[in-house]
């Protein structure tokens, strides 16, 4: 597989795209991976979410985090 790795200065990747504030004004490294194999067609079939059988999940899993948790994952 081909990549590009190239190191070079925050700021001329401010025009593609939206960068945090903390690797503004940084030498950043950027590695340039192919995201999929442009000949290759998605795959024709359907994956299963999940491994364990169980019960489903109530809905309430899916609500917001508590602020606390939030802040404890630096979010």
């Amino acid at each position: 597989m081909e990549y590009v790795r190239q190191t070079l200065g925050s700021d001329m990747l401010s025009g593609l795209f939206n960068l945090p504030q903390s690797l503004r004004n940084k030498k950043v490294e950027v590695i340039i991976l192919p995201a999929q194999n442009e000949t290759s067609e998605s795959p024709n079939y359907e994956v299963k979410l999940g491994f364990l059988d169980g019960p489903p999940l109530p809905d309430s899993f899916f609500d917001p985090l508590p602020e606390e948790d939030l802040q404890a994952w630096g979010l």
